[in-house]
């Protein structure tokens, strides 16, 4: 007989049916890329986790690609480092990053305080993160007149956010101890390559990573505390409070989400209140920005305002007249983002099996960006590793990874164009369809995760960790006795039935 791989054997994504426990476990679309080298790795083949002592484990090959992809993306920001931007250089070579734009903008290169002598235009936890590196900049600039100060503090950021994409790509190796290869497709991820540093959304995604793993390190609280200091930088983080919601409800087990949303309250309460309290007005301006910014490029209602202008003989329509009407838009938008994670309860209560949490978290923060008025090109980041711990599929991946690429020289062809008088660099309809087809692409990928989770045997980590999910924490566990009535007052499954009883049989006499 053939020898059996080990359950505990970490999944390879070319993985075929003789090799796993589930032909769900594998990437069909690397099982075919892999015909290119021979074919996918045998059974019996010895795997590099398989020999004592070998160092270059999957998770160091790992961790060493995202540090040379982040060295790259460094170089290929290099042109714009020193701040002499002709020409339009910053988006000719696809180089523009606001963190050096914003360090001369938000009076950082003139010693102003953030909040205190300049209202920035971010959350307090990104202030404070572009005091801390932009202060001793400046300072050590006046000592030392020679140095290009935005190019030093370019570097500074660079350094410390290219950490925290490091850290990222260890929790979802630590999430996944068994699919190592995962995070491969965040490590080689061309959205990294273009967008780690164009601002710092990577302060925000590594500290939801860590609250991610606390969580399923059985550490709600702190959990908590580490989503409100990434919601106190970016706003997302937050929203994962709803997905955790949805797990415990279904468990029985609201305890621990309880535990997360104190920590995750406070903790945002904590950093914000010394803004709010001393410099109110300071502390508003994020959230007055936000309200009374108008539609921004390549967003859903950007689209939608185009093809009003396309079909309607007059020019106007739906979606021209919530552009002229930015209060009444932005109603619209939290009642679509309402409607849709109520759409998500509905799922989570409604699915086979408690959905898991990364699938529930991309679904949320996905559900954001469609909807949101503002889609800034570095957003991208936010879905990156939850589409990675959501669905580790390849080739729906790298589709929507060439939709954000397209978008993204499109959008800069277009900057070039504003920044011309408007003098158009590709036709308008272009930069529209490069936006539509990212929102396609995103679309399409909610509705891939949404399907897994209705049918979770398609769900190749559910079938890797036996049907579990492994980031459900203190979650774990089985349905609540309600949710299955529900399900079943709703037509959804069929209660048990109680077995009919026979008749019993006639008594066996005895020969004589």
């Amino acid at each position: 007989m053939s020898a059996q791989p080990s359950p505990d054997r970490p999944d390879a994504p070319s993985d075929g049916p003789s090799v796993s426990t589930s032909t769900a476990t594998s990437d069909g679309f690397v099982r075919g890329l892999s015909q290119l080298i021979g074919g996918p790795l045998g059974s019996h083949a010895t795997r590099p986790e398989a020999r004592p002592g070998r160092f270059w484990t999957a998770s160091r090959i790992i961790m060493a690609l995202t540090c040379l992809i982040l060295a790259l993306s460094w170089v290929q920001k290099s042109p714009c480092m020193s701040g002499d931007w002709q020409k339009n250089i910053q988006y000719t070579r696809f180089c523009y990053t606001d963190v050096l734009a914003l360090y001369y903008a938000e009076g950082l290169s003139d010693g102003a305080v953030p909040y205190v002598n300049h209202q920035v235009e971010y959350p307090v936890v990104t202030g404070y993160f572009m005091g801390a590196l932009g202060l001793p900049v400046h300072w050590y600039g006046v000592k030392h007149p020679d140095i290009n100060q935005g190019s030093w503090f370019y570097n500074a950021n660079a350094l410390v956010l290219s950490l925290f994409a490091v850290i990222t790509v260890g929790v979802i190796l630590a999430l996944r101890r068994r699919r190592p290869w995962d995070a491969a497709i965040f490590a080689l991820s061309p959205i990294i390559l273009v967008t780690a540093t164009v601002n710092w959304d990577f302060l925000a995604i590594g500290l939801a990573a860590i609250g991610l793993l606390l969580w399923v390190r059985r550490q709600p609280l702190w959990a908590g505390v580490l989503l409100g200091l990434g919601g106190a930088a970016k706003l997302w983080p937050l929203f994962i409070i709803g997905p955790l919601f949805i797990i415990a409800l279904r468990s029985g087990r609201l305890r621990s989400w309880l535990l997360a949303t104190v920590g995750a309250v406070v903790a945002w309460a904590v950093v914000n209140f010394p803004v709010w309290y001393w410099q109110h007005e300071a502390w508003l301006r994020f959230f007055r920005l936000n309200s009374e910014r108008p539609v921004d490029w390549g967003t859903f209602w950007y689209v939608g305002r185009y093809l009003d202008g396309k079909w309607s003989s007059t020019g106007g329509g739906p979606f021209q007249w919530l552009s002229d009407h930015v209060p009444t838009l932005n109603l619209v938008t939290y009642a679509l983002f309402g409607l849709a994670c109520f759409g998500l309860l509905v799922l989570g209560l409604l699915a086979p099996q408690p959905p898991r949490l990364a699938q529930l978290a991309f679904l949320v923060v996905a559900f954001f960006l469609i909807f949101s008025k503002v889609w800034s090109q570095q957003y991208v980041l936010w879905l990156l590793p939850l589409i990675v711990l959501a669905r580790p599929k390849w080739g729906a991946i790298l589709a929507w990874t060439v939709a954000e690429i397209c978008y993204f020289a499109a959008f800069y062809a277009e900057l070039i164009g504003a920044g011309d008088g408007g003098k158009s660099v590709i036709p308008e309809g272009t930069f529209v369809l490069a936006s539509a087809l990212r929102l396609i692409t995103v679309g399409v990928l909610c509705g891939l995760v949404i399907r897994e989770i209705w049918r979770p045997e398609l769900d190749a980590v559910r079938q890797t960790y036996g049907g579990a999910d492994p980031d459900a924490g203190l979650a774990e566990g089985p349905d609540e006795g309600w949710v299955q009535r529900l399900r079943w007052s709703l037509g959804f499954g069929r209660p048990p039935v109680a077995p009919v009883g026979l008749p019993p049989e006639p008594p066996v006499m005895a020969k004589v």
